[in-house]
């Protein structure tokens, strides 16, 4: 997701300076062509779209560090495979060529899922050349891009962003050759610069210039920045948001299958659970009968380890808000092979879903200290949807799944069928913060709880392996009515409760 401020950004006179500057990256800038015609280009380039910058200053915001600046891949792509062995372990990120490892970034550079840690060093000055802004910044290289040669691949593999779930396992970060990456990030943060004009320096620090060999010269741009007011919106704001392009969700077959069901040998999904996240304590909504409870949210995520997709087709059975859902099997080589029965497909109009939710496909449970079930969550049916980049090191990872949200593969009231995919590497969150989803602590004592994620929990879907379905989480719960409290301990080396 996107989560940059609209209108916050303007970039001016990028024409003619972006131009020159990517015609020279093109060439090679002033190197020679090689005696097999490639010319020789850096593994990495840092250019900027142009060397004069405008940005907003945002009243009691800031201003968004975007200096339009970009990383440019070489004459081969360039790709980093970021892996945690267990919770209780810290990340280690590899450099890969050809789908194997090649070596390893050193120790503390990488030091969780939102890309190259500290890649980039931002010095900013002012008229009287005082330094007044020097920091790092995170790049990922999974972010906004395009090709800058003509002789670049058309498209890209590699993932869209570098979005992570607090228990990510495994991401993939890449650029491909010839392309470009955008260095900034949306959740960077404000910096507080006044209305003014600077200049700025950027530069790749030296642990990333040694590790890609990156020559100085290609490793450091001069701009001239100007920080203004920012100017309020009559009719709206319009601003330099790059909306991320979705793929279209494959259909469901145009019929019931046919023929006999059965559920072959070969590559099936693994449903999985990670521990609970995102928990919080909050009182029932003002002016509802919850009003005087208290509730125990969380987040809870189930993925598909793989090998094999999780793809579900549902019927509509003739005037019921009801569908037959039937789950399908692919050979290795992703021909379909079969498909079985598998449960139903509810219509839930309420506001917020409208929408059809398969049945049975996690549960929700809050234990007591000897691990027995004291509440029940009475969400246990979803639409299923590629939130949430799990683990995209895992066989037949999906980098670029096609129903990323609810809006895509879900439906509406007058669906006749639907088709609903989990893919491989892939998680799917759900927030319970309603009532009725999230956990009812009005009348339960103070002390050590668990919060109980199952996927799968009636074994209505057909998988690879049923022993990792379960994930606990351990709460403490204290306070007194509607001053309840949860201290949540961490799981491994990852403290976020």
């Amino acid at each position: 997701m996107n989560r940059r401020r609209l209108g916050r950004t303007a970039i001016a006179a990028a024409g003619a300076a972006g131009l020159v500057a990517l015609a020279a990256l093109a060439t090679g800038g002033a190197s020679a062509a090689t005696a097999s015609g490639t010319a020789a280009r850096p593994a990495l380039k840092l250019v900027a779209g142009s060397i004069d910058v405008t940005l907003d200053n945002s009243p009691d915001y800031g201003v968004d560090l975007d200096l339009g600046t970009h990383m440019v891949a070489g004459n081969a792509p360039v790709e980093m495979r970021a892996t945690r062995a267990s919770y209780a372990s810290q990340v280690v990120a590899t450099q890969y060529a050809n789908g194997k490892p090649v070596r390893q970034l050193p120790k503390g550079l990488v030091t969780d899922f939102s890309g190259l840690g500290k890649f980039l060093h931002v010095t900013v000055t002012d008229a009287s050349g005082k330094k007044v802004l020097d920091k790092d910044q995170t790049v990922c290289l999974n972010g906004d891009g395009s090709r800058t040669r003509p002789d670049a691949p058309a498209t890209s593999p590699y993932p869209g962003d570098c979005a992570a779930n607090p228990f990510t396992q495994g991401a993939v970060w890449g650029l491909q050759t010839g392309w470009s990456v955008h260095t900034y990030s949306g959740d960077a943060g404000p910096v507080q610069l006044a209305v003014g004009k600077y200049k700025a320096v950027v530069t790749v620090n030296k642990a990333y210039r040694d590790f890609f060999k990156i020559p100085a010269s290609d490793a450091a741009v001069k701009l001239n920045l100007t920080i203004q007011k920012a100017q309020s919106c009559v009719r709206g704001c319009f601003g330099t948001k790059q909306l991320k392009a979705k793929s279209v969700a494959p259909k469901p077959n145009a019929a019931r299958p046919t023929g006999k069901a059965g559920v072959p040998k070969g590559p099936k999904p693994d449903l999985r659970a990670v521990p609970a996240w995102g928990i919080d304590v909050a009182p029932g909504d003002a002016g509802t009968p919850d009003a005087n409870k208290d509730f125990l949210q969380f987040s809870a995520t189930v993925w598909n380890a793989g090998p094999s997709p999780l793809v579900l087709d549902g019927f509509r059975r003739q005037g019921k808000d009801l569908m037959d859902a039937y789950q399908y099997f692919y050979d290795a080589h992703g021909k379909q092979v079969g498909y079985q029965t598998t449960g139903t497909l509810e219509w839930d109009g309420r506001p917020g879903h409208n929408h059809w939710h398969f049945t049975d496909f996690a549960r929700y449970s809050l234990l007591n200290a000897k691990q027995t079930e004291v509440v029940r969550s009475q969400k246990e049916a979803f639409c299923l949807a590629a939130t949430d980049a799990i683990d995209y090191t895992v066989k037949n990872a999906n980098w670029h799944p096609y129903n990323t949200d609810l809006h895509t593969a879900c439906g509406d009231h007058s669906s006749l069928s639907v088709r609903e995919v989990l893919d491989v590497g892939n998680g799917d969150t759900y927030v319970q913060s309603l009532p009725g989803q999230s956990f009812d602590i009005t009348n339960l004592a103070n002390g050590t709880y668990y919060v109980q994620v199952t996927a799968n929990p009636e074994h209505r879907l057909y998988e690879s392996s049923t022993t990792n379905n379960v994930a606990l989480r351990k709460v403490i719960i204290g306070g007194t009515l509607h001053h309840r409290t949860v201290k949540v301990p961490p799981v491994g080396v990852i403290n976020i409760p």
